[in-house]
């Protein structure tokens, strides 16, 4: 049966939240659905086995989910962004999450984050079931254990980037100073600057300075240099990799760049809802050694 690739009526409409997330999400289940109909009759992707070394079996898991999926009914079509996921991660690591748009990338970082949560499956923080809270715990995990990082800086334009970072100190439990988070990403001669006033790089140092600022246990981010030159990029990663050492922070990156991948201690490698692949990455480069 020949199966018709005209889209369904009302498919794409606007989704009434800010332009960027309604993009992004007609650009999601237009790529689900043209998968839907072209995709052949086929096995699913071979998981590949999970390696066991000596750091990831002693390492304290800061994040187990099990089972994870997200289904998404919009209208008459249902998009499975999450298929089955099962992973870790642990205590101080950088893992990069990579896959092609469309893998489900986002919608895990968004679960792991308390953004969002999953159809099925549970997602563990420490000794605390994520899926199990309410609106009200997951925002008070939000608040104290995660920072997070998003392709789009997200400054308030009228304040100073040290005036930016101060919004959250203001309501954090132990926080640094935004002067402190302020020099540990580069900016300490920039701090009295307003976002107009900054290149793109370093407006996203001013967004990963307001992330550690609360000294999160986990910093999540999405496609940070997504929006940024090669040069630039490599400064943001720098700063990133920085607070992954200076301060022990679980660090989780998701990007489609596989070059990025060469300076995570981990790359879960996503396609499709699944993971693919779980690969132990034995010599780590610098931000700095990175070419692409």
């Amino acid at each position: 049966m020949k199966l018709s690739r005209v889209e369904p009526a009302g498919l794409f409409s606007e989704c009434g939240g800010p332009p960027q997330i309604c993009r992004e999400q007609r650009d999601r289940i237009r790529y689900h659905w043209l998968r839907k109909i072209d995709r052949k009759a086929s096995s699913p992707p071979k998981v590949l086995p999970v390696p066991h070394d000596e750091k990831t079996m002693t390492a304290t898991p800061v994040f187990t989910a099990r089972g994870l999926t997200k289904t998404y009914d919009m209208g008459e079509v249902q998009v499975q962004a999450l298929r089955g996921i099962d992973l870790q991660l642990f205590e101080k690591e950088f893992v990069v999450l990579l896959g092609p748009s469309g893998s489900g990338k986002s919608t895990l970082l968004n679960i792991l984050g308390g953004l969002d949560v999953p159809t099925s499956g549970t997602v563990q923080y420490l000794d605390h079931n994520l899926t199990e809270g309410d609106e009200a715990s997951l925002t008070r995990f939000r608040r104290d254990h995660v920072g997070f990082i998003f392709q789009f800086y997200n400054l308030i334009p009228s304040l100073t980037a040290r005036e930016n970072v101060s919004l959250v100190t203001e309501i954090a439990l132990d926080p640094l100073t935004p002067e402190e988070a302020l020099d540990l990403v580069g900016l300490k001669e920039r701090m009295d600057h307003f976002p107009s006033q900054l290149s793109g790089g370093e407006q996203q140092r001013v967004a990963i300075a307001r992330a550690i600022a609360k000294r999160p246990d986990v910093l999540l981010c999405d496609e940070p240099t997504g929006a940024l030159d090669v040069h630039t990029g490599i400064i943001v990663l720098e700063a990133i990799a920085h607070v992954n050492r200076e301060l022990g922070t679980t660090t989780a990156v998701i990007t489609h760049n596989q070059v990025i991948s060469q300076m995570a201690d981990r790359v879960i490698s996503l396609s499709d809802g699944q993971v693919v692949g779980i690969e132990q990455n034995d010599h780590k480069l610098t931000a700095s050694e990175l070419n692409w």
